[in-house]
């Protein structure tokens, strides 16, 4: 069995991965939930933090592992919270994160924001970040029930509703994390026709 150890604790997380690359990767790559502790992401870029993840998991599995470093950057905010997304609230939930965020935009007549992705890959061959985006706006109150995170007041570009009224496939195709996924597939599926 080829296997890949996606480095993340976060169940949703996973679940989008694992939706999107089952049609990116080749036959027979399964992918695996990393079982190490989580290191402590000191980057200060979204690529900085998903390799340090991707790097963790590797060493501590000594399997081709994948990760990802995801958040929102709001215009009004200077592109806060970026990569304290998932930390932005004290308390550190997605609850707590998205009032937060709705009580910091209260009034902003700038309502843009872009969700980035950094996926890193890291194997005995070395290592590749990818990075993607998905421009929108922050909406002044939560709707739709799908996603997690930020998607309830997230609305992409050209699109009526959030993030969280697209099903997990609409998501998974055009979500940020789904188009750094399908960057980086290709060099996962190189890195097992290499080793086959």
């Amino acid at each position: 069995m080829k296997t890949v150890v996606v480095a993340t604790h976060n169940s949703h997380k996973l679940a989008e991965i694992a939706l999107t690359m089952k049609a990116l990767l080749g036959p027979g790559i399964e992918l695996v939930q990393t079982d190490g502790k989580a290191p402590v992401e000191d980057g200060a870029t979204f690529e900085e933090n998903a390799l340090i993840k991707a790097r963790a998991a590797f060493r501590d599995s000594g399997q081709p592992s994948l990760a990802d470093d995801s958040g929102i950057c709001v215009d009004a905010l200077d592109g806060a919270p970026g990569i304290h997304s998932s930390r932005y609230s004290e308390e550190g939930s997605d609850s707590a994160n998205l009032a937060l965020l709705l009580e910091n935009t209260k009034g902003a007549s700038n309502r843009a924001a872009t969700f980035v992705c950094a996926v890193a890959f890291v194997s005995k061959n070395g290592e590749r970040v990818v990075r993607a985006e998905w421009p929108g706006v922050i909406r002044a109150a939560a709707k739709g029930k799908g996603g997690f995170g930020y998607d309830p007041i997230f609305s992409p570009n050209g699109l009526a509703g959030t993030a969280a009224e697209m099903t997990d496939l609409e998501k998974a195709a055009f979500s940020h994390r789904g188009r750094a996924l399908g960057l980086i597939a290709p060099a996962i599926n190189r890195y097992f026709q290499a080793t086959n």
